[in-house]
């Protein structure tokens, strides 16, 4: 959850985060605010952004919760947190100035107010018979003090014992349970312990938790059998509002509020231990190195079911602060726990367990009436006190010694482990090294090859440089060829042309030649024949010329007609001898 308060006390830093509720992501930017790729994605099962109400972190995370308190399981829900990011306001929430607001209704009620309300209201509409009580356990350097405690002085330490019903459990000596009645009764049990609460005003909050507080509610539910017997079912509700971690430089603290930052870190620093040892399953959890996480032990990694609510600043100035605390969460969110239902007790157990108790005051009061009982100095009751403390510091340093044991073994096996590993290692890396060479003379060669190859690459780009200039007068003498040959067709075309025009002369004068020649042939054939007439005349008139003796007239007709005698003949007179 980002605290809205934060939003107006940091308005002038730089926001680090965003929020994508639909995705359950958070973006931390841990860059500068010029680096956008430096960033962190965190994933939770709900994200809420500055803009969200407490009914809505309410409904998300409690209701579930209630109706598994209700059914008998133990649950518990804490926020944690940077000191001032909310941590307080969404456990408690605050009082509207508004008296007709109920605290159902109030918009800044917080978990607490509403997780009563809302039990009174189930219980009451299922009919049942029920008892809610409620206790307020503050945690404040390391002691325990009880908040709704009658008795005035608040510096009244309480004692914390194991339970002997349960080894995860705790029993605290004198924490008082106070009944409630109705809802409306819890404004005024809150009040009565915020008013003991230890607070202090640092730089970071005006208002900081100088303590851890674990609010308890118990419920006691009767149900009846079918055989018609009366069960006792209970179940039980932490809700642990744990002090801000803080960097002691910025908030300011000096002397006694330094001193109970260290004790704040401290208890926070183990917590994160025991989160790291039930996420990494190590054999030895450290529970009891302090006393918050001695009484948080069943809720983390025991039978309860746990819900944590992670408060963070958006302000670049606590960038730190605010990786550290998803950096928890997230390991928390891995934590496996084990719910069980708590046992139904039958009434008669019940009262059973009660009259034994009543008996043993009954016994305890008549023996310091009579004065027979076994009575100590008030030196000797602290001495056994001290001897009890002591008791239980040399059963916690055995567990520890027992635990460093453990751990010393499981280090010395992993030193074994890790040596073998490192003969591994060297002997990989000798291999390695052998490869390491044989590479190195791979890429000599690879190197002269390269070269080489550069050389003939280079060589080649000079010759197609030449190929490309020889291309282009190609292309140029193709694009001269081409118009040739086209010049050279159509040339051909008009010499075609041509001679089909000389062919049809050709033919035409063949024609005309073939035409005289037959004209001449048949003039030729007409002169010969003539001639032949000619030649039998003359040889008519030869013979005649012997036979007579006497002049002979040759006559033969007129060359043609240009003759100027016309259509005559010629004559001529030959003698006889």
């Amino acid at each position: 959850v980002v605290s809205p308060n934060l939003l107006c006390r940091f308005s002038l830093a730089r926001s680090v985060i965003d929020t994508v509720e639909n995705r359950k992501e958070i973006n931390v930017r841990t860059g500068g605010i010029g680096d956008k790729a430096a960033r962190k994605m965190y994933t939770f099962d709900m994200v809420f952004g500055p803009a969200a109400k407490q009914i809505d972190v309410y409904k998300s995370v409690v209701c579930p919760i209630l109706d598994e308190v209700i059914s008998g399981y133990n649950c518990t829900v804490f926020a944690y947190g940077q000191t001032g990011t909310g941590k307080t306001f969404t456990m408690e929430g605050e009082r509207s100035p508004n008296e007709e607001f109920t605290w159902e209704e109030d918009p800044l009620a917080g978990i607490i107010p509403r997780t009563l309300h809302q039990i009174f209201e189930k219980l009451s509409e299922n009919g049942t018979e029920f008892s809610v009580k409620v206790s307020l356990l503050e945690i404040y350097n390391e002691e325990l003090f009880d908040l709704l405690s009658p008795c005035p002085d608040v510096t009244e330490r309480l004692q914390l014992f194991d339970d002997p019903r349960n080894k995860r459990g705790v029993i605290i000596k004198g924490l008082e349970e106070i009944t409630v009645h109705n809802k409306n009764e819890i404004y005024q049990i809150l009040e009565r312990g915020s008013a003991k609460r230890k607070t202090a005003s640092t730089l970071m909050n005006a208002y900081s938790s100088r303590s851890h507080s674990v609010f308890s509610v118990t419920i006691h539910m009767k149900e009846i059998t079918i055989e018609g017997e009366e069960l006792v079912k209970i179940g039980k509700l932490n809700l642990v509002d744990l002090a801000g971690s803080e960097n002691i430089g910025r908030s300011g603290a000096v002397d006694k509020r330094a001193r109970e930052a260290g004790n704040i870190n401290q208890s926070l620093l183990t917590l994160g231990r025991v989160i790291t040892a039930l996420v990494e399953k190590r054999p030895h959890v450290p529970y009891r190195e302090s006393k918050l996480t001695r009484i948080l032990q069943d809720s983390l990694g025991g039978r309860t079911k746990t819900s944590i609510i992670a408060t963070v600043s958006p302000a670049s100035i606590n960038l730190e602060e605010t990786l550290s605390t998803l950096e928890y969460a997230n390991r928390a969110k891995n934590i496996m726990n084990k719910p069980e239902v708590n046992q139904k007790l039958t009434k008669r157990t019940l009262i059973k367990e009660y009259t034994e108790e009543i008996e043993r005051l009954k016994r305890d009061l008549a023996a310091t009436r009579d004065k027979n009982g076994v009575y100590l100095s008030s030196e000797n009751y602290d001495m056994a006190g001290l001897i009890s403390s002591q008791e239980e510091h040399i059963t916690e340093y055995t567990e520890k010694i027992a635990s460093v044991e453990e751990e010393l073994k499981r280090v010395f096996e992993l030193f074994e482990d890790s040596k073998d590993k490192l003969d591994q290692c060297i002997n990989d890396l000798e291999e390695k090294n052998h490869k390491l060479e044989e590479t190195h003379k791979d890429l000599q060669e690879t190197k002269q090859k390269l070269t080489e190859e550069v050389f003939i690459v280079s060589e080649l780009a000079t010759t197609e440089e030449k190929l490309y200039t020889t291309a282009d007068k190609l292309l140029t003498t193709v694009d001269v060829s081409t118009k040739d040959v086209s010049d050279l067709h159509a040339k051909l075309e008009r010499k075609k042309k041509v001679e089909e025009h000389n062919s049809e002369i050709q033919i035409s004068f063949t024609d005309h030649m073939d035409a005289m020649f037959s004209q001449m042939q048949n003039s030729v054939e007409d002169q010969r024949n003539k001639h032949q007439s000619m030649l039998d005349s003359y040889k008519t008139s030869v013979d005649g010329v012997h036979e007579g003796g006497d002049d002979v007239v040759l006559q033969w007709p007129c060359p043609g007609p240009g003759c100027p005698e016309g259509d005559c003949h010629s004559r001529s007179r030959l003698p006889k001898d």
